[in-house]
């Protein structure tokens, strides 16, 4: 596989593995079964689909990219047994400093460098995010963008938890994005307010006419009950936005190269 490539493993929620010149990565880890409850303060979490795989199949990792570690539907009780094996944990700044163990917290924009195998140097940039309404944000989360470092303004996007607001434009003017990992879904927990925590399929169709040259892979929009919209709705939004083409689904468990 080529150092451009990238080959996803798509494992279920908002967690992948991402293969790119030789490098090992995976997104936010959840492989708790289905069935399993998380219970907070005010709500009640429901995992409805188990992972694809599991973690004992995965191999060895290069680095964890983890967008928020204080939501169990992104960071799940065997997803933590997880990070203790993974030689770097990328994550927010307030994450690192709970999870210790050498975890390394980033401020949007600041970088971490990954050497490859060939000698090249992935550099793993840490991008806006904002989990909910400006005034009822969930918490601190990052984005992260995948580039050479001979080739800074190209980039492989990871949305983390997020919602469309300005600032994610940026992204599109720092970086040619060619795919774009879209945490999706339209997640709403009842008990903390009405409004979509991650991405809605409108919004996902803003994202890809920021991104324009992005093929579009939309993550973490099905396994948990808090979804409120499906792949049919993402299919309908980008349908009806001439933008079909855009779209690539990864299928569970294969390995598929973007």
């Amino acid at each position: 596989m080529k150092d451009s490539q990238l080959r996803i493993r798509y494992i279920g929620g908002p967690t992948a593995l991402l293969e790119v010149g030789g490098l090992r990565l995976l997104t936010d880890p959840t492989f708790d079964p289905a069935g399993t409850e998380y219970r907070a303060a005010s709500y009640v979490l429901q995992k409805t689909k188990g992972p694809a795989l599991d973690p004992e199949s995965l191999g060895a990792v290069d680095a964890v990219l983890l967008s928020h570690d204080h939501h169990f539907d992104n960071l799940d009780t065997a997803g933590r047994v997880l990070l203790s094996r993974s030689p770097r944990v990328l994550t927010t700044q307030a994450g690192a400093a709970r999870l210790g163990s050498g975890a390394v917290g980033l401020a949007t924009w600041q970088t971490v460098d990954i050497s490859a195998r060939s000698g090249r140097v992935l550099r793993v940039t840490a991008t806006p995010a904002r989990h909910g309404p400006a005034h009822a944000d969930r918490g601190p989360v990052i984005g992260f963008v995948l580039g050479w470092e001979d080739q800074p303004d190209e980039g492989i996007y990871v949305s983390g938890d997020t919602v469309w607001y300005e600032d994610l434009r940026e992204i599109g003017r720092r970086f040619s994005i060619r795919v774009a990992l879209l945490f999706m879904g339209a997640a709403r927990v009842a008990a903390v307010g009405p409004w979509h925590l991650t991405l809605t399929a409108s919004e996902g169709v803003e994202a890809a006419r920021a991104l324009e040259e992005a093929t579009i892979v939309p993550l973490h929009y099905e396994g948990w009950a808090h979804f409120s919209e499906s792949r049919e709705d993402i299919e309908r939004a980008f349908g009806g936005a001439g933008l079909s083409h855009r779209l690539r689904w990864v299928p569970p468990a294969h390995p598929t190269e973007v």
